[in-house]
């Protein structure tokens, strides 16, 4: 049987994918810049500069198991386990709030440490890629308090999710570029 939503599910998956691409450039332009402002300094960290706090690993950990998560929400719709969407979602939305506040625990301590975001291009080009997506992430739970609100009012089952479907593939897309990012700034940084 052909699903009659089917033509407006591959326009929002389409508009999803264009979205995405959209801060896919963005963030491109943005690692771009901090690789040529890197290449171009004498010495990067500059001496005297905190090590990056360790407790990014952590929040890395946080959004990679949010993924997980999400995952099990979205697989969750589409068998039709609607205990599995609200358990995915509301642990996906609680891990994305832990990792934004470990954000700022790090922040709070490369502050203290004298480190603080116009301190200097070092400082300025970490606080902007990790800002640019905190910002996103906050994004991603306003959307994603949107779509636990609707699972938990039962409007989606598993022919009818758009919702989770856009959910799980910007939650993933952020998840990508916080591993890039994470291995820019402090695996290779």
């Amino acid at each position: 049987m052909l699903d009659p939503n089917h033509k407006s599910k591959s326009a929002g998956v389409f508009g999803m994918a264009l979205f995405i691409a959209s801060l896919t450039v963005l963030f491109i332009a943005s690692v771009v810049i901090y690789l040529i402002v890197r290449t171009r300094s004498e010495a990067w960290p500059p001496p005297g500069a905190p090590r990056i706090p360790p407790l990014l690993i952590v929040n890395t950990i946080i959004l990679l198991i949010s993924s997980a998560t999400m995952h099990t929400a979205n697989s969750g719709i589409k068998t039709g386990r609607t205990g599995a969407l609200k358990f995915g979602l509301t642990a996906t939305t609680a891990l994305g709030l832990a990792f934004l506040a470990g954000q700022a625990v790090v922040w709070h301590r490369l502050i203290a440490l004298g480190l603080p975001p116009g301190s200097n291009l070092y400082a300025f080009s970490f606080y902007w890629l990790t800002g640019l997506h905190a910002a996103h992430v906050i994004g991603g739970i306003a959307l994603m308090l949107v779509v636990t609100r609707a699972a938990f009012l039962g409007r989606y089952s598993k022919i009818n999710h758009p919702g989770v479907t856009y959910a799980a593939m910007y939650w993933h897309f952020l998840d990508a570029v916080w591993i890039a990012l994470f291995l820019l700034i402090f695996v290779f940084g």
